[in-house]
């Protein structure tokens, strides 16, 4: 895929006819209106809300989600390396209410599939027609030995946005200059899988402009990961003092940690942080356990064309908690899994055959300031899969010169104002 401005905003368009074939005129509903509920304010739940209340008003749409104030996690890498606050990441619900969907901030604790009922943690319960959850990740705090909720305390994950994020940012301020920080990035599937190596490169940038003599280890359970050749390129151009990435084949799968003692223990070799990140394997949200749309690989398997769960009826699960093919877990995916989702709820709703989706997802990085890089894809439903359409994406062209890289950055500053906006505005 050529990077230049054009092209880029091309594709970005392309996504935004794409998202509008989608859009179906509200069809003639019983007189009375049905109800969807939504668990999870984030970008799939929130997204999902108003989507469906604009392709019919009349649907009684009612968004569950525990805080009036959500935290973004895109951008968050930058707030961990001195380069953004976290008040830029938050964001309340005042136009979603605006949209005529009721807001209900609580815990959803139960979920009845055979009465269509959910219990909140505040006593009380909703019904529903169809019932659509995005409920996230949680930390699988037994998939590392060692490291549990109160480890964090000491070796943040900062994988959730919010407290954790702040955590991890003062500990690296707190830190003399040449100590050595140490990061683990778990096996697939996680959410968010550049993630892990934004950060390494925006702590290695503070590193380098405020403790030039203190360098960061990253240790990875695998060989390979999203965007590889971009970032090491930009790791050996930006970083080669300040930042040491060492793969599973070398000995980089974290099979323990200490708090104590503020090691990692690898196969080869213990570690010794002044500051450590520990990035735990993770599973699809407690809800989803509880509505038992999850499979025995922690996460949820999804008809990909309307999202209804494939073990549980009249429930629609969006967002990192599915299993989506090779589709990642990212904002931007859930955002767009949220308009088919919404569609092809309306649809079933008036007994109408769900349209086959086309679905985009464009992923940004910043590695430095001014340096972005990018990696796109297209996915369609094919024997049941969501499945990556080979040569309608691609990446960031390996050899671009920084003032591709800056505009890259541009690009991704622009990306994360234009889906909060539409999200949240």
């Amino acid at each position: 895929m050529r990077a230049n401005g054009s092209t880029r905003r091309e594709f970005l368009a392309s996504g935004a006819s794409a998202t509008a074939l989608c859009a179906v005129a509200a069809p003639a509903l019983a007189q009375t209106a049905p109800r969807v509920v939504v668990v999870g304010g984030g970008f799939a739940g929130a997204t999902a809300a108003r989507a469906l209340k604009k392709a019919d008003p009349r649907i009684a749409v009612t968004l569950v989600t525990p805080d009036r104030t959500f935290t973004a996690c895109p951008f968050s890498n930058l707030v961990i390396g001195g380069l953004r606050n976290l008040n830029q990441q938050q964001f309340g619900y005042d136009n979603v209410a605006a949209d005529g969907i009721e807001l209900t901030f609580a815990t959803a604790t139960q979920v009845d599939p055979q009465t269509r009922s959910i219990a909140l943690g505040s006593g009380s319960t909703l019904t529903y027609d169809r019932l659509v959850v995005a409920p996230g990740i949680d930390l699988d705090w037994g998939g590392l030995p060692g490291y549990t909720e109160a480890a964090a305390e000491k070796m943040p994950h900062a994988w959730k946005a919010g407290e954790q994020t702040l955590l991890l940012r003062h500990q690296l301020e707190a830190m003399e200059d040449g100590g050595t920080v140490v990061m683990s990035a778990p096996a697939n599937p996680f959410r968010c899988p550049p993630g892990p190596y934004e950060r390494a490169s925006l702590i290695a940038n503070y590193l380098k402009t405020s403790k030039p003599r203190s360098k960061l280890i990253l240790l990875d359970a695998k060989d390979t990961f999203s965007k590889q050749r971009l970032f090491q390129n930009a790791w050996k151009e930006l970083y080669p003092n300040h930042l040491e990435w060492v793969p599973l084949s070398q000995g980089g799968k974290v099979t323990s940690v200490d708090p104590s003692e503020m090691t990692l223990t690898t196969d080869f070799a213990k570690h010794k942080a002044a500051v450590a990140n520990v990035i735990p394997p993770q599973r699809a949200a407690r809800l989803a356990q509880v509505a038992g749309v999850a499979d025995n690989t922690a996460w949820c398997p999804i008809d990909p064309v309307t999202f209804e769960s494939k073990r549980v009826p009249n429930i629609h699960v969006l967002g990192d908690a599915i299993i989506a093919g090779g589709m990642p877990k990212s904002a931007f995916a859930a955002n767009a899994q949220a308009k088919v989702c919404a569609t092809a709820i309306v649809k079933l709703l008036a007994g109408e055959p769900p349209s086959q989706p086309k679905l985009i997802n464009t992923c940004y990085s910043i590695v430095g300031p001014n340096y972005g890089i990018t990696v796109a894809g297209v996915y369609v439903p094919i024997n049941g899969v969501l499945t990556d359409v080979q040569g309608a994406g691609g990446v960031s062209p390996v050899d671009a010169p920084r003032s591709v890289r800056a505009q890259e950055a541009l690009f991704a500053e622009g990306w994360f104002n234009t889906i909060t906006g539409e999200v949240f505005g």
